[in-house]
């Protein structure tokens, strides 16, 4: 008889998704979001703001955070992986508008919800956060340089900044969500990789 040990168990495969680049790309669009929400919080809410001592400091953190906001995006451009990503979430095939059709019949048979690299889900939020980002920026340039801009201008970028920063806040509270119910997906974007058969049940498309 044998004596020998058994052979501890082989490593669950790993899947590349994302490179360094793209990791750090993200970790400083959040932190800078964060900055931008924390402070607006502390200038809009007043229970928060009697907290603040020195008000003044919070509104040009907020506006220095808010015009560095698309800093990392265009630094991102000489990597090759993110221009490529970013090809991808601007691309909506059939199989995206089958995933969105699942999704709001709430149909979660993986095979109702064919998704590449970037489920539509993602697509439609990565679209819609910078457009609202480049919004927030005008508007948050009018209402700073107030001297360049007739009143009611200023009126209506305050309107739409104000407004549309609530907007923000509450779909960053569901993107925050959605990915603490998925411990793989920060995984990935943590570390650069993936099971493969996480890759293989939420991203087939893509793993194949």
């Amino acid at each position: 008889m044998s004596l020998r040990a058994d052979a501890p168990p082989a490593a669950p495969a790993r899947v590349h998704r994302f490179s360094r680049a793209e990791r750090w790309i993200h970790r400083l669009t959040a932190v800078l979001m964060g900055v931008c929400v924390v402070t607006a919080s502390f200038l809009y809410v007043p229970e928060l703001a009697r907290l603040v001592g020195r008000r003044e400091l919070v509104v040009r953190v907020h506006e220095w955070a808010g015009l560095a906001l698309p800093a990392p995006v265009l630094a991102g451009l000489a990597s090759r992986a993110f221009r490529a990503d970013l090809g991808r979430l601007n691309r909506f095939g059939p199989h995206d508008r089958r995933w969105l059709r699942a999704a709001l019949r709430r149909d979660r048979r993986r095979a109702s919800r064919p998704a590449g690299k970037f489920n539509a889900g993602q697509k439609v939020y990565a679209s819609w956060i910078a457009g609202a980002t480049l919004v927030m920026l005008g508007t948050g340039l009018l209402m700073w340089f107030t001297h360049l801009t007739p009143l009611v201008w200023r009126t209506s970028a305050t309107f739409v900044h104000d407004w549309l920063a609530l907007t923000v806040g509450i779909v960053l509270a569901g993107h925050i969500g959605m990915a603490l119910a998925d411990p793989e997906a920060r995984r990935g974007m943590r570390t650069g990789s993936v099971s493969e058969e996480w890759a293989e049940r939420e991203h087939p498309l893509w793993r194949r």
